[in-house]
């Protein structure tokens, strides 16, 4: 059996009403070694739905009930970190374009080829791995930040503000040596190889926390 080109915990979900076009997906990702599950309607999808879900979301834009646009709304204020394709009619076009610049990877036009949807498929889960990493990146540190003493936190903010040792020293009327001192054990928590690094990493992080 050749290798998943998915991780083991990502899977694709398929949101669409049209039985036989979800029957045919499922045939198609699954032969190809991906996780597969199949929704109905957006309804049932929004039921089941938890932020804990990795891999990607195949969405068709026309549904009864709660449409495709609807569910990618309403999954947006969640949150949501799925990646979501959406599957759209010639006349919905538009509708996923303005999708698309909300926030969706893509869109494929019916009747699509399989060669076409397992490509979109491959990109969309690379883009939800590397998203998660990054997170996961972020959220360490973050948790090395609130490990720093106070007069640490206060030399690195000083730091990252352009400041030198000797500007840093002034600022907070210590000695240069014990800025220095500051500095490397800021480095060292922060696991740090360069203060380029630590000041990206600290950015990313910060900016992360006010988004999220």
């Amino acid at each position: 059996m050749s290798q998943s080109p998915a991780e083991p915990d990502q899977c694709i979900y398929i949101v669409d009403d049209d039985e036989a076009l979800r029957d045919s997906l499922v045939w198609l990702l699954e032969s190809s070694g991906y996780q597969v599950c199949a929704f109905e309607s957006s309804e049932a999808f929004l039921e089941a739905y938890t932020p804990a879900m990795t891999g990607c979301l195949v969405l068709d834009v026309r549904m009864p009930g709660m449409s495709g646009l609807e569910l990618f709304e309403a999954l947006r204020e969640r949150h949501c970190t799925l990646p979501v394709i959406f599957i759209t009619g010639h006349g919905d076009v538009p509708m996923a374009v303005s999708a698309v610049k909300r926030g969706a990877v893509d869109f494929i036009e019916k009747p699509f080829g399989d060669r076409d949807m397992l490509g979109l498929i491959e990109a969309s889960l690379a883009r939800e791995r590397a998203g998660r990493e990054k997170r996961l990146v972020e959220a360490e540190t973050a948790r090395r930040l609130t490990e720093l003493t106070q007069r640490e936190r206060e030399v690195l903010d000083l730091i990252i503000a352009g400041k030198l040792n000797k500007q840093i020293a002034d600022v907070l009327g210590i000695s240069i040596k014990t800025v220095e001192v500051h500095r490397a054990r800021v480095m060292e928590k922060m696991c740090a190889n360069s203060l380029a690094e630590l000041v990206q990493s600290v950015i990313t992080a910060e900016a992360a926390s006010i988004r999220g």
